[in-house]
């Protein structure tokens, strides 16, 4: 992103505060009608990612170029005339009305702008997909076998395109970035210039600093917090890794393990709640539920994904004996508590959200209460400069997805108009010859590698308009359906070989990004896991009788326990190859739903100990580690 100076500077800021705060005053006040909503929020983001992201690597970093100013202006026309033309375009008839010259014209500059903004903010990759979706629209007849389809006309790709209010760039998905994400996003923002950024820095290190391994679990606590504002796991990275890497690499771990650990827990604040990511959103619009629903009943799973990760670094730790920091030399609790009332926006989230407040309002309230703490310290005071920024940060973070949920809204209607969703359809049921496991990992794999290089948000999209069809038809239950889908297209930000968050992690961490998402890949390996097993039995989920949920979330968090140890390769001592497999088979036993499977981890987990403490200790001497 560049950093700009002069006009362009005031002109991306001014668009910026704008935006803001026209997006808080309909969270206030209600929503316009969608042409209006939607066209203002692309009108004022669109040419932020011209002026904001350069065109190519050597396209100058402080100041814009002609094309920016362009496409800037180009991109603001198709904007301004679905607004002024609000009417004539909700009351024509969709498919049968012909379009104008100047729809066509529009519609096209508008394609095209969105093409070029995602191909400098959000990935080349998606770019060329939104791409070969239009084309593929077109050039259905002159395909044959599963690809074939009848084919759309060039006005009426146009028109479903950029013409609608329930799909293309001004469809759905655009609605939801241009209410409840932006809104997030701003909140993310006041939260961060309010100073609970550092106060989570700080907290963390009080709290975790002296134990093993403190600077890997100040990492993963400072970067689940950091992130859950966020809900980029890049830009989580490159914000607290930048502080939170160099101190690992000084704490004993490899570089290679500092970037992963970053990258694993900068990836999992988009699932964990209260804010998660802004692909949740979406999964609430789709599952018609609230978005409170969505951060109760993905709770367990969110906590399970960092309980593992820590998990990790403990027993590595314990087999390398690294240490905490020094009592001395960590911030005091007590001094930290007293900052403690930067938190309260959170927590207020969480307690609207629960209690079926509307998710706009919820992050408008949060907003302002971050507003309202920051005021009782100096240090943290909000000043109308600060006020400023929290607004233009928050209009900057909402470009990316923007542009990200307009591609977005292009693929899904040439997967949708093609009918490349029933074909998908048709090849994994063929291809997995009506078995359910094979099923869930052949659409484990697509979303992983649709999600490659595409922010989580587009691939969710992307994913769920393929995957989740078979899913349910599957009997996978709705929410373990979108759930399924959601959680594979997150972690292919740490899922080589196009693992975006081990990649930025790898260059703070000045070690080999490749090497970095592998290790990654393994620290969260429970997010491969348990997508599977909810899937079977969505008890995670919170969905089942009371007794066999806490059953399994008990038998589950054990099951981590094991698996983490061994991973790592050391449970009550050292663990050889044989004693690793013995362990991880009593971890899958816990970790698969019932009480048959418990039985059989319990049975096995037994064996060991016994084993490993009455027998194998009197054989070689353990080497002592306190915790």
């Amino acid at each position: 992103m560049r950093k700009l100076k002069g006009v362009p500077n005031y002109i991306c800021m001014v668009l910026g505060v704008f935006i803001s705060l026209f997006s808080l005053f309909t969270a206030a006040n209600g929503v316009y009608a969608p042409f209006i909503q939607r066209g203002i929020h692309v009108g004022a983001l669109l040419p932020m990612a011209f002026f904001l992201y350069p065109a190519t690597k050597k396209s100058p970093k402080d100041r814009i170029a002609v094309v920016d100013i362009i496409f800037a202006v180009l991109s603001v026309l198709p904007c301004l005339y679905v607004i002024l033309n609000k009417d004539a375009l909700e009351t024509r008839m969709v498919f049968v009305t012909d379009l104008t010259t100047i729809q066509l014209v529009m519609g096209s500059i508008l394609i095209i702008c969105f093409l070029e903004a995602m191909r400098r903010c959000v990935s080349s990759v998606m770019a060329l997909l939104a791409l070969i979706g239009l084309v593929y629209m077109w050039a259905g007849p002159y395909l044959s076998g599963m690809l074939a389809h009848d084919g759309l006309e060039f006005q009426r790709i146009i028109e479903s395109c950029t013409l609608l209010t329930d799909q293309g760039v001004f469809g759905s998905l655009m609605g939801t970035s241009a209410t409840f994400i932006i809104v997030f996003c701003i909140f993310g923002a006041f939260a961060v210039e309010s100073g609970a950024g550092q106060f989570f820095t700080d907290f963390s290190r009080a709290v975790a600093g002296h134990t093993r391994g403190s600077s890997a679990k100040i990492a993963t606590i400072s970067a689940g917090l950091f992130g859950t504002m966020t809900g980029s796991a890049v830009a989580t990275v490159y914000t607290t890794g930048t502080f939170t890497i160099p101190l690992m690499k000084k704490g004993g771990f490899t570089p290679d393990f500092a970037g992963a650990v970053s990258a694993v827990a900068s990836t999992g604040g988009q699932i964990m709640p209260p804010i998660m990511g802004a692909a949740a959103f979406l999964l609430a619009e789709n599952l018609g539920i609230t978005y409170g629903e969505v951060a109760v009943k993905s709770a367990i799973i969110a906590v399970l994904y960092y309980f593992s990760l820590f998990a990790m670094i403990h027993f590595k730790c314990l087999k390398e004996d690294i240490r905490g920091e020094d009592k001395a030399d960590l911030p005091d609790l007590k001094v930290i508590l007293k900052k403690s009332y930067l938190f309260i926006p959170i927590v207020l989230l969480l307690v609207l959200l629960i209690t079926g407040t509307s998710t706009l309002l919820s992050g408008l309230w949060a907003t302002v209460a971050c507003i309202v703490v920051s005021m009782f310290s100096k240090e943290t005071r909000m000043t109308p400069r600060k006020l400023i920024n929290a607004l233009y940060s928050g209009g900057k973070s909402s470009v990316m997805c923007m542009a990200a949920l307009g591609g977005a809204g292009i693929i899904v209607v040439a997967v949708t108009y093609s009918g490349l969703a029933l074909s998908f359809s048709s090849l994994v049921v063929s291809l997995s010859h009506g078995i359910k496991f094979f099923a869930l990992l052949l659409i484990a794999v697509a979303c992983m590698i649709l999600g490659m290089g595409v922010p989580s948000t587009a691939a969710y999209v992307i994913a769920s308009a393929l995957g989740c069809r078979i899913l349910l038809r599957l009997g996978v239950s709705p929410f373990a359906a979108h759930m399924f889908v959601f959680y594979f297209s997150i972690i292919s930000n740490i899922t080589p070989p196009v693992a975006v968050a081990a990649y930025a992690a790898a260059n703070v961490a000045e070690s080999n990004p490749m090497k970095t998402g592998v290790l990654a890949s393994i620290l969260a390996v429970v997010a491969y896991i348990v997508p599977f097993i909810a899937a079977y039995n969505p008890a995670l989920l919170l969905e089942g009788t009371p007794v066999m949920i806490v059953q399994s979330t008990i038998t589950a968090f054990v099951g981590v326990y094991l698996i983490a140890a061994a991973i790592q390769g050391y449970f009550m001592g050292h663990l050889n190859l044989l004693k690793r497999l013995i362990v991880a088979c009593a971890a899958m036993g816990f970790m698969i739903v019932g009480t048959f499977t418990d039985v059989i981890g319990l049975i096995i987990l037994v064996a060991f100990v016994v084993y490993q403490k009455f027998i194998a200790n009197k054989k070689e001497p353990n080497i002592p580690a306190n915790a």
